[in-house]
C-alpha cells in the first residue's frame, strides 16, 4: 500500500468537514490536489471512501469502519514522535565541545544557561584548549563539535563562520597610545610588546599576514597564554597584541584597546565539525541553540561584537623590521 501521511489527512478531515473546499482551506491545498490525494487512497485501498454528491461529502460503509483505524493510526504516529522529541529532556547524556578559550565566555554562557533548562540532565563538557589540539579533539570524536578559528587547518574538518575578529592592541589607560582610535604596526616597535608563543594559532596567524608584507613582529615578552598577556599589561610591563575576543569589555578600570592597523590583521571564529558526521540529537540542539545566541542583539558581548575588519591600504614598515 503507497499512501501518505497527508492523503491519510486529508481523508480524516474531508470525513469531519463534510467538504471538499473545507478540507482543502484546512489543509492549504487546492481542490484538485485534495481529490488526486483521495483518488490516490481509494486506489492504493481498492475501494471507494467517498461519495461525493453536489452538496455534501459522505463516507461509504469502507469508509466508515477504515475512519477510527486511521484516527488511530495517525495518533500512535503523533504520539511516538512527541516521545522523541522530549527524549532529551527525560533521558541523560553529554555533549561535549572544544573551544579556543576566548570563545568560552564570549559565545557559550547564554546557551549552556538555556539549554540546562530544557535539559538540566545532560552534562555539557567544556575542552577549553587551543585552536590546533581543538581541531584535534574534534577530528578524532572527542567533541562533538568546536569553535575555533580559521588558520589551523585540517583536512577532516569542516567550518561555519560565525564573526570576523581583528587583533588590536591592548594597554593601560595611561599608556602613550592610549588616546589614540587607531595605531598602526609601525608605531608599536618603540614600546615593550607582549605576545604568545609560537605555538599558539593566534601567533601563527599573526606572523603569517605580517609575513606577506615581508615584515616581522619585535617583541619584548612571550606568554603561553592570552590572558598572561592582560597580566602583564595591568602590571605595567608593556603593550599586548590580541584578539578583540579576549580583551576586557569597554570600561575596563585598568586596560584600554586600540584598533590596530596597516594592516589590520583578524581570524574568523566559526563552527567546527568532522566531515560527514551527523550530530546527536542533543549536540544538534546544543548547537542551534549556540548559534541562536549569539545571532540574537544581546548575545555574546551585547553590542560589542566585534565587526568585519575595514582593508587598510598599503602597509607603512617604518619602525617595522623586514625579514632578510
Amino acid at each position: 500500500m503507497n499512501a501518505e501521511l497527508l492523503d491519510l489527512k486529508a481523508f480524516i478531515t474531508v470525513a469531519e468537514t463534510g467538504s471538499f473546499v473545507r478540507t482543502a482551506r484546512a489543509l492549504n491545498l487546492s481542490q484538485p490536489a485534495l481529490s488526486r490525494r483521495i483518488q490516490k487512497l481509494e486506489e492504493s485501498l481498492g475501494a471507494p471512501l467517498l461519495e461525493r454528491s453536489t452538496r455534501h461529502v459522505n463516507l461509504t460503509m469502507t469508509g466508515r469502519d477504515f475512519l477510527p483505524k486511521v484516527r488511530r493510526l495517525i495518533d500512535e504516529f503523533e504520539t511516538s514522535v512527541l516521545a522523541i522529541h522530549d527524549i532529551g529532556a527525560r533521558s541523560s547524556g553529554l555533549v561535549s565541545v572544544a573551544a579556543v578559550p576566548t570563545a568560552v565566555f564570549y559565545f557559550l554562557p547564554r546557551a549552556i544557561g538555556r539549554f540546562a533548562e530544557m535539559y538540566p540532565r545532560i552534562r555539557i563538557r567544556i575542552l577549553d584548549i587551543g585552536a590546533n589540539e581543538g581541531l584535534e579533539a574534534v577530528a578524532r570524536g572527542e567533541a562533538d563539535f568546536g569553535i575555533n578559528f580559521i588558520g589551523a587547518s585540517h583536512a577532516e574538518i569542516e567550518f561555519e563562520k560565525l564573526v570576523e575578529d581583528p587583533f588590536v592592541l591592548a594597554c593601560r589607560h595611561d599608556h602613550p597610545l592610549a588616546s589614540r582610535k587607531r595605531v598602526s604596526w609601525s608605531e608599536i616597535v618603540s614600546h615593550r610588546v607582549i605576545t604568545v608563543g609560537r605555538n599558539s594559532g593566534n601567533r601563527a596567524l599573526i606572523d603569517n599576514a605580517l609575513a606577506r608584507h615581508g615584515l616581522q613582529l619585535n617583541w619584548s615578552y612571550e606568554v603561553a597564554h592570552l590572558s598572561g598577556s592582560l597580566g602583564l599589561v595591568e602590571a605595567g610591563l608593556g603593550i599586548a597584541v590580541l584578539p578583540k575576543l579576549a580583551t576586557p569589555a569597554a570600561g575596563h578600570p585598568i586596560i584600554h584597546t586600540v584598533r590596530l592597523i596597516e594592516p589590520e590583521v583578524s581570524r574568523t571564529i566559526g563552527i567546527v565539525r568532522r566531515h560527514g558526521t551527523t550530530l546527536s540529537p542533543h549536540a544538534s540542539q546544543f548547537l542551534k541553540m549556540l548559534l541562536e545566541a549569539w545571532h540574537t542583539p544581546s548575545g555574546a558581548r551585547g553590542q560589542d561584537k566585534p565587526k568585519p575588519p575595514i582593508r587598510s591600504g598599503e602597509l607603512d614598515s617604518a619602525g617595522l623590521k623586514r625579514k632578510r
